[in-house]
C-alpha cells in the first residue's frame, strides 16, 4: 500500500529536482566509451566496436606456464621471434594466477587458425620460441576455432541480443505503459554503451578481446539491470495509483525513488561483494567476463536511480502538457 504522507518524509537525495545535471554527467561519462567505441569501428577490418576473439573470428590460442612476470621488452622479444618464424599478427598476453606469493605466470599467443596439418609443427615452432626469451615455456593449453564456426557465433550472438532486448520492451509496454518500455530500453542501452566501451577502451590500450563469455555477462547485466529498473517503476507505479490526485508525477516519482534506493545498494553491494571474490581470486581466465559483470551491476543501479526516473519525469510532464492542449 503507498504511503499517504508520501511528501511529508524528509527525503534527503532530490532526484528529479536535479534530473538534467544527472543526464548530464551520464552523458559526458559515456563520451570516451562512445569514442572509444567509434575508434574501434573505423580502425579494425571487421568494423566491430570491440576487439573479437577466436570464439567469434576464428583462430588458435596457446597458453604457457613461464618462469617470470614477462615484462615489456620480453613481450617484445616474443613478438619478434614469432614473426621470425612465419607467425603473422601474433597477439601476445601476460596473466597471473594463484595466490599472492604463489603466482603462476602464465602468457597466451593468439594467431590465426591452424589446421590439423599445420597444428602440430607450428605449435613446437611458437614453443621453440618462447624457450628463447624464457627458460621455461611449458604449453598448458590449446584452444582452436574455425573461420567459419566464429562467424556462425557471432551472427547467433547479435541475434540472442536483439531478442532479448525486444522480449524485455515488449513486457514492460504490456505491464507497465509504452513511455515505461522506451525508457527501460534507453536504460539497458545505456548500460551495455558503457560495458562496451570500457571494453574497448581496453581493447585499444591492453589488447583485450572478448569471447562468448562477455556475451554471457552482458546477457547476464541485462536481466540484472532490468530487474533493479522494474523494482523501480513498480513503486512509482503503485504510489501514482493511490496519489496521483494528491501529489504531483514529479513528487512521487521523486519519492519513489528514494524508497526503493535503498534496497538497489544493498542488493548491488551483496552481489558486488561477491563479484569482487571472484575478480580477485577466481582465476585469469574468468577475469574478463567478472569484470563485466561488476561495471554491468554498477551501472544498471545507477542507471535505475539517475537515468530511469528522470527520464519518466520528464516524460510524464510531456505528456501532461500535451493533454492539457
Amino acid at each position: 500500500m503507498a504511503n499517504t504522507n508520501l511528501i511529508k518524509n524528509n527525503y534527503k537525495l532530490d532526484i528529479v529536482k536535479y534530473r538534467y545535471l544527472w543526464l548530464t554527467i551520464t552523458s559526458i561519462l559515456l563520451i570516451p566509451c562512445v569514442i572509444a567505441i567509434i575508434y574501434l569501428m573505423i580502425v579494425q577490418p571487421n568494423h566491430s566496436p570491440l576487439k573479437l576473439g577466436i570464439d567469434f573470428t576464428g583462430g588458435t590460442i596457446l597458453q604457457y606456464d613461464i618462469d617470470r612476470k614477462a615484462s615489456t621488452d620480453d613481450l617484445s622479444k616474443a613478438r619478434n621471434a614469432l614473426v621470425a618464424k612465419g607467425i603473422d599478427n601474433p597477439v601476445i598476453q601476460t596473466t597471473t594466477q594463484g595466490a599472492l606469493g604463489e603466482e603462476n605466470y602464465l602468457l597466451s599467443i593468439r594467431t590465426t587458425f591452424l589446421g590439423d596439418k599445420e597444428s602440430k609443427d607450428k605449435t613446437n615452432e611458437i614453443t621453440a620460441s618462447m624457450l628463447t626469451v624464457f627458460k621455461k615455456a611449458d604449453l598448458v593449453q590449446v584452444n582452436s576455432i574455425g573461420p567459419t564456426l566464429g562467424a556462425e557465433l557471432l551472427k547467433n550472438t547479435l541475434m540472442a541480443l536483439v531478442f532479448a532486448f525486444a522480449l524485455m520492451v515488449v513486457y514492460i509496454s504490456f505491464r507497465f505503459q509504452i513511455e515505461y518500455g522506451w525508457i527501460a530500453l534507453y536504460t539497458l542501452i545505456q548500460g551495455m554503451l558503457f560495458t562496451v566501451g570500457i571494453f574497448a577502451i581496453k581493447g585499444i590500450y591492453q589488447n583485450t578481446a572478448v569471447d562468448s563469455l562477455f556475451v554471457t555477462a552482458i546477457l547476464t547485466v541485462i536481466g540484472y539491470a532490468i530487474n533493479d529498473t522494474i523494482v523501480v517503476f513498480d513503486r512509482i507505479r503503485e504510489n501514482m495509483r493511490f496519489l496521483a490526485k494528491k501529489y504531483s508525477s514529479n513528487e512521487i516519482i521523486n519519492a519513489s525513488i528514494n524508497q526503493t534506493i535503498a534496497r538497489s545498494i544493498n542488493t548491488s553491494l551483496t552481489t558486488l561483494f561477491t563479484l569482487f571474490a571472484l575478480y580477485l581470486f577466481g582465476g585469469a581466465t574468468i577475469k574478463d567476463f567478472v569484470l563485466a559483470i561488476i561495471i554491468g551491476v554498477i551501472i544498471g543501479s545507477y542507471s535505475s536511480i539517475f537515468t530511469a526516473g528522470p527520464l519518466l519525469s520528464i516524460a510524464k510532464e510531456k505528456l501532461a502538457k500535451k493533454n492539457a492542449q
